[in-house]
């Protein structure tokens, strides 16, 4: 375990790292001697036994049918948490899961992070496959995916894999086998999860080549996701120099220019942001503070779909 961590600390942007997987031996063997991982400048606990007391919402929530979606408290049944910044809340891939997929198909997270939608996925009895660059992250994930779930309607173990590795190449992806994509990627320049570290950390790149790269990713995305099925991505802007920068467009741009069709342009809200309380301290200023994200929801064409009806929900520039 120690020598993958230190290959992918090491990685050559030229050549893109390839997916590793990490057992839950590996995660048992890493707590052993770790008992916390720092992700951006947070120490983030592992290996205590979890609690849980609920496995999911309130018992009233009910599922999202509109394009705004808001929740204030943003979800704290079976392990998730809050302390790992710049995670979604697990309402967002519950949505996804529950809408673009059944019971016993494939999801995929391939910048997975702390492990929510692995964790949403496992709790809906999906199948999952979490990718991220960062091996500590890697190990939040088997960390929050520690817990056993059976139900007397879902007898059936899902069968869930984590993986160090590069969103722009999921060598161990087969094309075509994935039913359902949704992922959170990180913000070009906003959060930085791993410095230095890990020369291949999408986060840490300026706008042009964070673009570039999620070209990539996007291509990777339509290869290995099956025909007619779709793929959600959570995505925000930022300001610089008191004027707008709408990564979120440069995104979507991105993933149209692969074959993708946009199904949903959802925007989520957000509450309680930690960048925009510290930075914009005061009542007075000369332009909104930014409070909303985008969910975009892709759908990859059917095989010999005729597609020119929806010129405009793909690319069309």
């Amino acid at each position: 375990m120690i020598g993958i961590l230190q290959v992918q600390e090491t990685a050559n942007p030229s050549r893109l790292m390839g997916m590793q997987l990490i057992t839950e031996e590996n995660y048992r063997k890493f707590i052993s001697d770790n008992q916390h991982v720092k992700i951006e400048n947070v120490d983030v606990e592992i290996g205590r036994p979890w609690r849980i007391k609920e496995f999911g919402p309130a018992k009233d929530y009910k599922p999202e049918e509109f394009t705004v979606w808001s929740f204030p408290s943003r979800g704290d049944w079976a392990t998730h948490s809050g302390n790992y910044r710049g995670n979604w809340s697990p309402y967002i891939p519950r949505n996804l899961i529950m809408k673009y997929s059944k019971p016993g198909e494939l999801v995929l997270d391939q910048m997975c992070g702390s492990g929510t939608t692995l964790v949403e996925s496992k709790l809906l009895g999906r199948d999952g496959i979490g990718v991220d660059v960062n091996p500590d992250a890697v190990m939040v994930a088997q960390d929050r995916l520690s817990f056993d779930y059976n139900t007397l309607d879902r007898p059936r173990r899902v069968e869930t894999r984590t993986y160090v590795g590069d969103a722009r190449n999921l060598d161990l992806i087969s094309d075509e086998t994935v039913d359902l994509i949704a992922t959170h990627p990180p913000y070009a320049g906003i959060i930085s999860y791993t410095g230095k570290r890990i020369l291949d950390d999408l986060s840490r790149l300026k706008l042009p080549a964070y673009i570039d790269a999620m070209r990539k990713v996007a291509a990777e995305s339509n290869r290995v996701l099956k025909n007619n099925r779709y793929c959600g991505v959570l995505i925000g802007d930022t300001r610089k120099g008191r004027h707008y920068i709408p990564i979120s467009l440069g995104v979507l741009q991105a993933f149209l220019s692969v074959g993708f069709i946009l199904k949903e342009d959802i925007i989520k809200l957000q509450h309680k942001t930690m960048t925009t309380r510290q930075k914009w301290r005061g009542h007075s200023y000369d332009f909104y503070k930014i409070a909303h994200e985008h969910l975009y929801v892709f759908r990859k064409p059917a095989l010999n779909e005729k597609t020119a009806p929806l010129k405009y929900s793909k690319k069309w520039w």
